[in-house]
């Protein structure tokens, strides 16, 4: 369960920037877009947030940095020494282009709250921290700073707090941690069994994608197990998708599934490199007006309805599991209802048991309603007149519950977070 997520310094975010899904003091579709934490009675937490602004805002970059922070506490243990740390500060500021990149972020997992996070620059971790509250109380298991030009060590060196609550080879992992690595993929890879839960958050329950969604391959794999199948063609037929049936087989992979304009020299290349790996070939079954089974292609069906099969899988594995699914620009390509329907399953007790959360960004204005959405799950996203990225709540702007049209509000200006066009008169395009 994801609390909130903080960045500062990063790409087009400049100043300290935060998202949480934290519910408010309105009682508006409580029951379906908001669930009461098991931690904390008196903490409720909502299903779905949505980020709307223009393009180049900023929102993507939001979301990139939650998935970068997700790739380092993954990821940095296995680097080597000396591997530059792949974070990008704000550059249109020259004051700000030494200081350090921070995210932060509070999360639930196996009925324990983190607050876990890290600065760093290129070249090293400046400092990291875990807070736990595994009795509602806040214990610090990690507090790591880096100490530069000291009288006794000139190159610097890491200061540890003492953090009696962690227990296990506390020395064993400090010494062996490098400073382009995170203390807590390092301690997990050495078999820290404490704080393997809030690494597994990171691995498992944290579920990003981009604006291109997900490959097919993810649902195409659930395809295979018959129950699963089930669960994918219900989900397929609720959206009123005419497909009577998918069927799907695995096959190794060849010249002919990389791209036609690919080098042959290069793709026998890839193909040895890659060695054997199988790859999906999805097909769909439609009937004919006579009731005959018809077989397409997967490239054969539409767009839309090829990015709605590829985000089934992950839909109904975040549903079924309680995940938290990030995506960007979600309605790219679909048809609004098409949107709708997947916000709303996520708002639905019955289909999200679990209290799986969907965080994601969108133009889409024709769900932008307090029939759809609570007041405090809408977000904007803007540059200031210095182009650095601001992230502000409709409840900024104290909206009248039931009352007011949030679409036309928006659209009017009234909330911001809208592209400013020149007047056509004003282009001098031949």
């Amino acid at each position: 369960m994801l609390i909130e997520f903080t960045a500062k310094n990063w790409k087009s975010i400049k100043e300290t920037q935060s998202l949480n899904l934290i519910k408010g003091n309105g009682n508006e579709l409580e029951a379906s877009n908001s669930f009461q934490t098991v931690t904390t009675p008196s903490l409720s937490l909502l299903r779905s947030t949505a980020i709307y602004g223009p393009n180049a805002s900023g929102k993507s970059n939001f979301l990139k940095a939650l998935l970068m922070m997700r790739d380092l506490v993954i990821h940095s243990a296995k680097e080597q020494r000396g591997d530059r740390i792949p974070v990008i500060s704000f550059r249109l500021d020259e004051s700000n282009e030494n200081a350090p990149t921070e995210f932060e972020v509070t999360f639930i997992t196996q009925k324990v709250r983190y607050q876990y996070g890290f600065s760093a620059n290129s070249e090293r971790i400046l400092e990291e921290w875990l807070f736990a509250y595994p009795n509602g109380r806040a214990q610090k298991w990690l507090s790591r700073s880096w100490i530069e030009n000291s009288e006794e060590f000139k190159d610097g060196f890491y200061q540890w707090e003492k953090c009696s609550a962690l227990s296990g080879q506390k020395q064993l992992w400090q010494e062996s941690t490098r400073q382009n690595a995170l203390f807590l993929s390092t301690a997990v890879q050495l078999n820290s069994q404490q704080l393997q839960p809030a690494y597994d958050w990171f691995k498992n329950n944290l579920r990003i994608a981009n604006i291109s969604g997900w490959e097919p391959s993810f649902t195409a794999k659930l395809c295979q197990d018959n129950i699963l199948k089930s669960k994918v063609m219900e989900f397929l037929k609720a959206a009123d998708f005419d497909i009577h049936d998918v069927l799907v087989e695995t096959e190794k992979m060849s010249a002919k599934h990389l791209p036609v304009v690919m080098p042959d020299e290069l793709k026998s290349k890839v193909l040895k490199d890659i060695g054997g790996v199988g790859v999906f070939d999805v097909k769909t079954i439609h009937l004919s007006i006579t009731g005959k089974q018809v077989s397409f292609k997967f490239d054969e069906e539409s767009d839309g309805t090829q990015k709605f099969f590829s985000l089934a899988g992950p839909w109904i594995d975040a549903l079924k599991n309680g995940y938290v699914l990030v995506i960007d620009e979600l309605h790219d390509t679909l048809h609004p209802k098409m949107v709708e329907f997947l916000v709303k399953v996520f708002h639905n007790t019955q289909s999200n048991p679990k209290n799986a959360q969907l965080v994601f960004t969108t133009h889409e204005t024709s769900i932008l309603s307090q029939e759809i959405f609570r007041r405090d799950q809408l977000w904007f996203c803007e540059k200031d007149k210095n182009q650095a990225t601001k992230l502000y709540p409709l409840t900024d702007f104290s909206p009248k519950k039931g009352r007011e049209n949030l679409k036309e509000n928006y659209l009017s200006g009234r909330y911001g977070a809208l592209p400013y066009i020149n007047k056509l008169k004003h282009l001098n395009l031949w």
